[in-house]
């Protein structure tokens, strides 16, 4: 069935790409065929009819036949090839909105020059199309059999001509005769077999067969005896040895590679069991299993009285004890054990850090210091982090991190010492010499030019890694593509957290055919959280940035990783946590005259100017590629193009015949990572090395703090466990398409337990290029797992497809713990293969079954936003009495905000309406920041300084009010939701009609959530904050002043006047002021947390303790207050 030759044919273009050229030739009649992106084999035929894009999918049956799906009542007529199909296509009346008139032809491709590849790969065949595969499996691709004879003979004269330089003086005569007669005569005879369809190379299995005829009979006489060997090794006898006997050993007509590689692995496999038995017996426990940490000393500044004394802080991870001393070598008698430390709280301006310990008396104790720099104070806090994880009483971790490194090697090998680069020590935002001996959990390592062999380098990485950390790691997973390579290394007890494993490459060198540009990706689950990593080499060239965006989609839609249930998704929404890495050979774009000038700013690290023109910013500032990624801030000097040997200089200038080629330097080598909504990831570090000399690009580091979920097993009897639901409501998409046809949602999620489609949408209106669908009905989700302790970490993937070809129009991802409190609105970017296609807004229920929430690792940490603000009014007097913090946030749950590429759209955003009855508000208040304008709290505004260097992208003094004045509002999550209420609407709050009217159907009453009051009194603290507005939109989504009306017509009228914008989480429910208040003193089922001792922390200077009360963005009232929604809550002081 040969499709290559027909205009109309354009192979495995996207669907909005067929859509882009219909509409340039803006005709009805025209048509075009493509690949379907939704079946394998068959194909989608698209027609232009009153502006208006029509698809029918042509499907192959059982003999390969061809029939078109068009409207019912047409006879089925069934087509060998596409050609007969189209012509008959061209009558009227064949069950098609037209006939086909104009076939609309593919755009021819500028011819792509040819990449000089340095060093080629060591088997020839894997350059020349048909030939053998390097694996003999997916590197061979069916060669064109035009210009056969050509070829063959161009290929007998490459090898003839290297026959004659290499010396083969020392080869047995025979030897010599019987390769020289090969490429003579026999190597055309295997290529005109590979053209008929038979890749077996016969010829050149005779020879290696003849060359190795001692060989494989000495094969035949060692291996019964290696097997022998491993057998008797073997604690119990597997019957599939003795198979592997009869396959191995008495098959002498296998391969001799075959059987050479069988040899090696028992070899391996012998040597691995006779080791691990020996060690065992020998009670030998590993020795480099077990990272030892040494104490580390801190010195410090700590203010009392107002004086300040000099300190030192000594933190002993393998003790699990912090000593507080006067000295450096003053006595130890003063320290506190692991768990007694409760929180840690960083200031966001200066590296002042709180330490909350409890006391023997249980009380708790608020112990203020001042580190030398920031960078001192991360390290600390990672050390105290790695001590907690390493004392914990928890089977399983909820907080690793994880490594991502890339480096062009030029094709030379590595220096003996590739220590810096694991410990991330060189430019940019490096990590403390304090934390040197802090391994990571997980390992990446993306190389691109790597000369070495997979089992060398793999061996290079292990020992360099136990030389830093003193651990043997575990090898996960290994790829290559000629020369680029992914591996990942993981900690010992980790490998069997590890599950799922898939590895893929893509080639996207000339005509996608060859591999000397591409990726390599991996992708695995860690527990209950999955994880992707996708290492790519583009093309280089300043003035081929086109082509590089060609090379990302292409990787985007082919590379085939992670759960093949997610077929309709590309792995841009296949995994919690996305990392992409390599060289993506994005260059500055400026002038080569420029190349001076480029020099000097770099010595002058003015590199922000730079920044402004580097291809990859400009590029996805514009969304043509990695569209809705992070990227840490780029504060190190461009990692290419260097002279070897050396870091003073950049060599930009290449003499070639053509002339003289400029290299301007860049930042071709990059990290990038997207994530789910809604969960923990934070970058701790992002840098080049400065001491790894060997190729003219600089090795880069990153690594992640990563929250990550656990393979969760209730306690509860499930006969006892009520069922949990999440129901989707008020859905509506707006899509970018010409597309003539129905459309419905598909549900995806590990927590279901299959997909769930949804009803037939309705086309409400369809202006020139885009259509607005309401899905009316409502559906109910129910998950596996009602437990929130589960529930709360899964995110539901949204595919909205069309009902004529099942293609997805647009996928996107919605976060549970979005709608843990109440009903929730979301507004989200769907995106398919790349490309923004439209938007889907709704709202989200969510039922669970009783049950506590446990802490998270990454709670430990907060962060204290210093708001000069917030210290005015007589209602802070409680806070500054004593000196409590103005804000304290913890990224958590918050995407943390990236000041590269000046990226604010994260593609979703999440409104939360008040609830009824509730006097703590709709979620925790906004910050007042810039983005309320906008209407929703941006995570760029309102995360904090969480790390070394960590700074807000929005500064807490800039907060301004809707007029432009300083906004006077104090807004803390561990005192409830505050924020401004009431006042009246500006313009650009009048409620939208169109959204209202879009928002019929109210959440159902009777799907209610667990009561507050019936939880557990002892429930532990949970992450703050969880309920807040997100979003990054530059482009104003229409939720800003419209979700208030929405959530007017959405949800019961309790209220004794108009709530505020929800889509800030601000309170105001039934607030008579525009001052918020303190939270109440007391709190329904908290009343008996400690019956002996009742404390309020928040009213003393013991803050935070091991029993304090939960930390919860919106608090129960008591039970009256649920039937008197309109009485104002019994409140503290107001803040005036």
């Amino acid at each position: 069935m040969s499709t290559s030759f027909q205009p109309w044919h354009h192979g495995n273009i996207t669907r909005s790409e067929a859509e882009d050229l219909l509409s340039k030739a803006a005709r009805d009649g025209s048509f075009l065929l493509r690949d379907s992106e939704s079946i394998q084999g068959a194909y989608a035929l698209c027609v232009l009819y009153q502006n208006c894009v029509y698809t029918y999918r042509i499907l192959p049956n059982e003999e390969r036949k061809l029939s078109v799906q068009a409207s019912e009542g047409v006879p089925i007529q069934l087509f060998s090839v596409l050609s007969d199909l189209v012509e008959t296509y061209y009558s009227p009346n064949m069950g098609l909105a037209t006939h086909l008139q104009f076939p609309v032809q593919k755009e021819e491709e500028p011819e792509e020059e040819a990449e000089p590849v340095k060093y080629p790969p060591q088997l020839p065949p894997r350059n020349f199309s048909g030939g053998p595969s390097a694996n003999g499996s997916k590197e061979t691709h069916v060669g064109d059999s035009r210009g056969s004879e050509p070829a063959c003979s161009s290929l007998v004269d490459t090898y003839l001509q290297r026959l004659q330089h290499i010396d083969m003086s020392n080869l047995p005569e025979e030897h010599h005769k019987s390769i020289e007669e090969y490429f003579h005569t026999s190597v055309s005879l295997d290529a005109e077999q590979v053209q008929n369809g038979n890749p077996t190379l016969p010829h050149l299995k005779k020879l290696t067969m003849g060359i190795c005829k001692q060989l494989n009979s000495e094969i035949s006489r060692t291996l019964p005896t290696l097997e022998a060997f491993q057998r008797l090794l073997d604690q119990q006898l597997s019957p599939g040895i003795g198979r592997l006997r009869t396959q191995v050993s008495s098959d002498s007509d296998q391969s001799v590679s075959f059987r050479l590689e069988q040899l090696t692995k028992l070899l391996y496999s012998i040597e691995e069991k006779a080791k691990t038995a020996v060690l065992e017996w020998a009670g030998y426990d590993g020795g480099h299993r077990k990272s030892l940490i040494p104490p580390i000393t801190f010195e410090v500044k700590s203010e009392l009285l107002g004086l300040t004394t000099k300190m030192f802080l000594k933190v002993d991870v393998e003790t699990g004890k912090i000593y507080f001393k006067k000295s450096k070598d003053g006595p130890e008698d003063k320290y506190f054990v692991h768990n007694k430390i409760l929180q840690l709280v960083k200031s966001q301006k200066v590296a002042k850090l709180v330490i909350m310990v409890e006391t023997e008396k249980e009380k708790t104790l608020r112990k203020e210091f001042v580190f030398n720099d920031t960078k001192k104070r991360e390290g600390f806090c990672q050390l105290l982090q790695q001590m907690k994880n390493k004392h914990s009483d928890k089977p399983e971790p909820d907080m690793i991190t994880v490594f991502v490194g890339t480096w062009n090697m030029g094709n030379a090998s590595p220096p003996h010492s590739i220590a810096s680069w694991f410990q991330c020590k060189g430019q940019g935002k490096t990590r403390d010499d304090t934390a040197d001996h802090i391994p990571h959990d997980i390992y990446v390592i993306g190389t691109q030019e790597d000369p070495l062999g997979e089992k060398e380098w793999i061996d290079t990485l292990k020992s360099a890694l136990r030389a830093t950390t003193n651990i043997s790691f575990k090898q996960i997973a290994t790829q290559t593509l000629w020369n680029i390579r992914i591996v990942v290394l993981a900690k010992p007890e980790h490998e069997n957290r590890i599950s799922h494993i898939f590895s893929d490459s893509v080639k996207t060198g000339i005509a996608n055919a060859l591999g000397n540009k591409g990726a390599v990706g991996v992708s695995f689950m860690f527990n209950g959280t999955s994880f992707g990593f996708v290492n790519s080499h583009l093309t280089s060239g300043s003035e081929k940035k086109i082509r590089r965006n060609q090379n990302y989609v292409s990787i985007l839609r082919f590379l085939n990783l992670g759960d093949k249930k997610l077929n309709p998704f590309d792995i841009t929404h296949r995994f919690t946590h996305l990392f992409w890495l390599g060289d993506l050979n994005y260059r500055i774009e400026l002038p080569s005259t420029e190349a001076e000038s480029i020099v000097t700013k770099i010595k002058q690290q003015q590199y922000q100017e730079l920044l402004c023109r580097d291809q990859l910013t400009i590029e996805k500032g514009e969304e043509k590629v990695f569209l809705h990624y992070d990227e840490e801030e780029i504060t190190f000097a461009p990692t290419y193009r260097f002279e070897r040997d050396t870091r003073e200089r950049y060599a930009y200038t290449k003499a070639k015949a053509t002339g003289t080629k400029y290299n301007l330097p860049s930042w071709c080598d990059r990290v990038l990572r997207k994530s789910y909504p809604l969960v923990h990831v934070f970058c701790q570090s992002y840098g080049c090395t400065n001491d790894i000399l060997t190729s003219d690009h600089s090795p880069v580091f990153s690594t992640f703090e990563v929250g990550v979920a656990s393979q969760f097993v209730s306690k509860h009897d499930p006969s006892s466990v009520s069922q949990g639901g999440i129901k989707f409501m008020n859905c509506i998409a707006t899509l970018m398409t010409k597309s003539k046809t129905k459309f419905f949602i598909e549900y995806h999620s590990s927590c279901l337990e299959k997909f769930v489609k949804s009803s037939e949408g309705e086309n409400q209106d369809h202006s020139d290029g885009s259509i607005k669908v309401r899905f009316g009905n409502q559906v109910e989700l129910v998950p596996i797992i009602s437990d929130p302790e589960y529930l709360l970490d899964q995110h539901i993937l949204l595919c909205v497809k069309s009902t004529d070809c099942d293609e997805s129009y647009g996928e996107g991802c919605v976060a549970l713990r979005a709608a843990e409190s109440s009903y929730t609105e979301f507004h989200i970017t769907l995106t398919h293969h790349g490309e923004r296609t439209g938007t889907l807004t709704g709202g989200v229920q969510l039922r669970t079954s009783e049950g506590k929430q446990t802490e998270k690792l990454y709670d430990f940490i907060k962060v204290e936003r210093d708001d000069s603000g917030a210290s005015k009014g007589k209602g802070l007097d409680l806070i500054n009495k004593f000196a409590l913090p103005g804000d304290i946030t913890n990224p958590s749950y918050m995407e943390v905000g990236y000041k590269s590429g000046g990226a604010k759209d994260r593609g979703w955003s999440y409104s939360m309406s008040p609830r009824s009855g509730s006097g703590g508000g709709g979620g925790v208040g906004g910050h007042g920041g810039k983005d309320q304008t906008h209407g929703n709290i941006s995570p760029k505004k309102t995360v904090y300084d969480h790390g070394a260097g960590r700074s807000p992208t929005g500064k807490a003094a800039d907060n301004v009010s809707e007029g432009g004045k300083p906004a006077e509002m104090f807004d803390n999550p561990l005192y409830g939701s505050m924020g401004k209420g009431g006042g009246p609407r500006g313009a650009k709050d009048q409620p939208d009609p169109q959204r209202s009217k879009d928002h019929l159907t109210p959440p159902d009453p009777i799907f209610s959530f667990t009561k507050p009051s019936d939880q557990d009194p002892d429930r532990p603290p949970l992450p703050t904050p969880r309920n807040r507005s997100y979003t990054c939109s530059e482009t104003k989504p229409p939720s800003s002043a419209t979700t208030a009306s929405a959530s007017a017509s959405l949800l019961p009228q309790t209220y004794t006047k108009t709530p505020v914008k929800p889509s800030r989480s601000e309170g105001g429910m039934g607030q008579t002021s525009n001052r918020p208040h303190l939270p109440m003193k007391s709190r329904p089922g908290q009343a008996d947390a400690t019956p002996t001792k009742p404390k309020d922390y928040r009213d003393s200077s013991e803050l935070l303790s091991k029993l304090r009360p939960p930390i919860r963005p919106i608090q129960p009232l008591p039970k009256e207050a649920h039937h008197e929604a309109t009485q104002p809550p019994k409140m503290g002081r107001s803040a005036k």
